[in-house]
């Protein structure tokens, strides 16, 4: 039976031109386990997206999936949820809470399920992936693998039927990452669950697999069984060959006779029936490298984070010499990072020195540390950016004429300059923010991972990129995971265990002597032919010929294009029955006030002008709605102007002034809490039910939420200065960029948010109106406000002190106050501007200082979820 059925699936990104995927076709049967693998960029990730809504990018789609004989689109989000598991590839950006066992059940306290349910499904997880010993630990305390194995044990207790990952194992040392994939095995095998795996890693991942399927430039190339996957590469001499694990490409790099071995016991059968028909020969190994002078050296390190917390380093010593490329490998957790960053100064051993380049480390100033001396890319390139595209980010750093387009060939950037950075693949963030290093012109390059995300062929090319390093007379120190790459271009390998450097050597001293943590042509070969260390290496005693890293070439990539004009959303029936709702009580309302409007004629005789005022000027408001802003039918075709939804939202909050009206005059003073409860319906209500009534996207609540704790943690910062508050540039920024709707939701709901810390009472649905309608106007005159500072500013400094404060001053007037003067009303404001002045300089100063950039971050967001799009149309051609 298939699980998943995917129909000529083509997808294209906002502002591309080539797509991401295009025309696959796969069919996934149930309980099978494949393998994804291609090149970086090539839509691994965007393909296992497509197959979970929740997770599906936004962009240009054609083509149909079906699930289980369904259409994808037609499961509830519920069954999503609970159907389809999803790891991600960093462990850190799936854990939500702060308990292992709270983890394990937070999805299904989403899911309503009961409490005894919960338990049971809970315990039942945590002894599977035997998590007992750190079933009630931290999630900050655990390892990189026990992270990711919570991630797959928190998701696999919503009882998938069929799991997808995203390269879970990129981050996690090698035998971590081996006990990951046998869980992966356990759960396919005894549980059937359906495995949709995406790994760059092949040596273990491969040999679990029922099938894999090859991804090259969006098209699904291959499609079969690892050993006929095999031989279809060899046959074809594909680049992707240099990918296979190390049984394939040995077995394709000879005669190929006899049947494909996929896994390394297979390997070390087939290869002692090869050997017996023809000896191995010999094998040239490179010359070791002379010690020079060492250029970072480092001499009984101890160093923990906590004075009582425990040590992480413990009397390590290291010497690196001058143009190595030394690699420290080790598990997840041991300190290497931690070593990385002593390198750097950003943090201080408290016993041991640090020298670099022949001087103590804390006897150079930052500044020259980080100009010409040492460099870091760190474990997550992300953190290196801040352009917006590629090309603004390389132009940041300080070239020289000529050199930029050197390192953007040098990194094969070409085709990914007017992207931005984080809209890249993994693979493709290591090669941009190698580059952005590269300008630095450092003597000693400091890596963290560097080949996480690379594909084989690039990683050839990026250590040839080292290799030319090297010889310039740059040093390299690479933390690692990866033994493959550290074996065939490492200088010397170091491992770190307990604190301190337990072995080191040259790659044929250092692998050979281990069993588990070494390469696959070790394992191998051992016993058989023991010099050899790689997979190349292996292949030269066949016989055979080590596939050039020069015959990889990666998918092109071409420049963004202008993102096309977003549609206009069709009307919403649901919403036009509520505008007909209020439409009617607008009308009872007014004919009630009609009838009671004769005795305020009395008052105007007498020459009592506030009450007549207002009431004439609700009633003129009302006729101007009336003649001029009918709301449509359901039926209705054409999309509703900007005139026209401004005219429908002024309906949805015409009971705001009316209750106003008919509070002060009909209720008297004692109703104030009356009116003020009214008014938080009236203003706040009808928005939620429009917002409502288009069915915002989860992605959608999630901006506005974080913007809404944005500004109520903003003004909770800032409660020592009276009215010193970032709360109206924030919602104005909203506003501008996502829309009236959204700048009101998030005005009105940081109030309220807010005053649950400032018990304000009342007064809050006076705040909550005014603070949302400063947001709602801003919606508005967006496409004049635009993304120019200076306009920005001024509509920040008016709008406050003519709206914020125009509403708030003389709210204890009407609510406190029978019947308010013009001479009540006039002292409230005159009374009230100095601090309104206030809030505007301060709002004019937070939309100086943050709003461009926060602009800009809030239209990638709208772009790139496609929040600009109506409903229902994000995902469809």
């Amino acid at each position: 039976m298939e699980i998943y059925h995917i129909q000529n699936l083509s997808f294209t990104y906002p502002g591309q031109t080539v797509p991401a995927l295009d025309g696959v076709d796969l069919l996934v049967e149930q309980g099978e386990f494949l393998t994804l693998f291609g090149p970086s960029g090539c839509g691994k990730t965007t393909l296992l997206r497509q197959l979970k809504p929740a997770l599906a990018p936004h962009g240009l789609r054609s083509g149909e999936i079906l699930f289980q004989g369904q259409p994808l689109s037609d499961l509830s989000p519920r069954a999503q949820a609970s159907a389809i598991g999803f790891v991600l590839q960093s462990p850190e950006d799936q854990i939500v809470t702060d308990k292992v066992w709270h983890e394990l059940a937070f999805g299904l306290e989403n899911l309503g399920l009961p409490r005894d349910a919960i338990r049971s499904r809970v315990a039942e997880m945590a002894a599977f992936f035997g998590m007992e010993d750190w079933f009630h630990r931290d999630t900050a305390s655990l390892s990189g693998g026990q992270k990711q194995l919570l991630n797959l044990a928190s998701v696999m207790a919503l009882d998938p039927e069929v799991l997808l990952l995203d390269e879970p194992t990129s981050q996690l040392d090698p035998i971590a990452a081996q006990t990951f994939l046998d869980c992966l095995a356990r759960l396919n095998r005894e549980l059937g669950t359906t495995i949709i795996l995406s790994e760059h890693r092949l040596e273990d991942a491969l040999p679990l697999s029922r099938r894999c399927a090859l991804l090259d430039g969006g098209r699904l190339t291959l499609w079969n069984t690892p050993d006929e996957a095999g031989a279809w590469l060899r046959s074809r001499s594909h680049p992707m060959l240099r990918a296979m694990p190390t049984p394939i490409r040995v077995w394709a790099a000879s005669d190929g006779q006899g049947s494909c071995p996929i896994t390394p016991g297979d390997g070390r059968r087939w290869l002692a029936t090869r050997l017996d028909q023809q000896p191995p020969r010999p094998i040239p190994l490179p010359p070791e490298e002379p010690w020079g002078a060492p250029v970072l050296e480092a001499r009984e390190i101890w160093f923990r984070y906590a004075r009582d917390g425990a040590d992480i380093l413990t009397g390590l010593s290291l010497s690196v010499p001058r143009g190595s490329l030394y690699a420290i490998l080790g598990g997840n957790g041991v300190g290497k990072t931690t070593l990385l960053t002593l390198f750097t100064g950003a943090a201080v051993p408290q016993r041991g020195t640090i020298s670099l380049l022949g001087r103590p480390l804390g006897q150079r100033p930052p500044e020259e540390l980080f100009h010409g001396a040492l460099a870091l890319l760190p474990q997550d390139p992300k953190s290196l950016f801040s352009g917006g595209t590629v090309a603004e980010d390389l132009s940041q750093m300080e070239a020289e004429p000529g050199e930029i387009p050197r390192v953007t060939a040098l990194c094969r950037l070409e085709g990914l300059l007017n992207r931005h950075p984080y809209d890249l693949s993994g693979g493709e963030q290591q090669r941009a923010a190698l580059a952005k290093v590269l300008l630095a012109h450092p003597q000693v390059l400091l890596l963290d991972e560097p080949t996480k995300g690379m594909d084989t062929p690039f990683q050839d090319a990026f250590a040839s990129i080292l290799a030319d390093l090297r010889r310039t007379g740059v040093t390299v120190v690479m933390v690692s995971h990866d033994l493959e790459f550290c074996a065939r271009h490492a200088t010397r390998c170091a491992l770190l265990f307990d604190g301190t450097i337990t072995a080191e050597g040259t790659p044929h001293t250092f692998f050979p002597q281990n069993r588990f943590y070494t390469t696959a042509a070790c394992r191998m070969a051992r016993g058989l032919i023991d010099d050899a260390v790689t997979g190349d290496e292996l292949i030269t005693a066949c016989g055979g010929d080590p596939v050039s890293s020069s015959d990889a070439t990666p998918p092109s990539h071409c420049p963004s294009a202008p993102e096309p004009a977003p549609a206009a959303p069709p009307p919403s029936p649901a919403g036009n029955r509520w505008l007909g709702a209020f439409l009617a009580a607008m009308l009872v309302a007014f004919g009630y006030l009609a009838w009671r409007g004769l005795p305020m004629l009395a008052q105007l005789a007498a020459g009592d002008w506030l009450p007549s005022l207002l009431w004439l000027g609700g009633a003129a408001f009302a006729l101007w709605l009336l003649g001029l802003g009918r709301p449509g039918t359901a039926n209705a075709v054409p999309a509703p102007t900007g005139t026209q939804n401004i005219r429908r939202t002024a309906l949805l909050l015409l009971p705001v002034p009316l209750t106003l009206l008919a509070g002060t005059y009909l209720l008297g003073d004692r109703k104030y809490y009356f009116i003020s409860l009214l008014l938080l319906l009236e203003a706040l209500i009808p928005m939620f039910l429009r917002f409502e009534g288009r069915k915002p996207q989860s992605r959608e609540l999630t901006i506005l939420a974080l913007l809404t704790a944005l500004a109520a943690a903003g003004r909770a910062a800032f409660f020592m200065l009276p009215q010193f508050k970032p709360v109206a540039a924030v919602v104005i920024l909203t506003g501008v960029s996502l829309g009236g709707q959204a700048g009101f939701l998030v005005g009105a709901a940081s109030m309220l948010v807010s005053n649950f810390f400032y018990v304000q009472g009342a007064w809050t649905p006076w705040q909550m109106a005014a603070m949302g309608l400063i947001g709602l106007l801003a919606g508005w005159l967006s496409r004049w406000i635009g993304r120019r500072r200076s306009l920005l500013c001024l509509y920040g400094l008016f709008s406050v002190i003519i709206l914020y404060g125009g509403i708030l001053n003389p709210a204890s007037v009407l609510m406190y106050q029978p019947y308010p003067s013009w001479e009540m009303l006039a002292a409230s404001w005159a009374l009230g501007f100095p601090l309104d002045l206030v809030h505007g300089a301060a709002t004019m100063f937070f939309l100086w200082a943050g709003g461009p950039a926060l602009l800009e971050r809030l239209h990638r967001i709208k772009v790139k979820y496609g929040l600009s799009q109506p409903p229902g149309t994000q995902h469809r051609a």
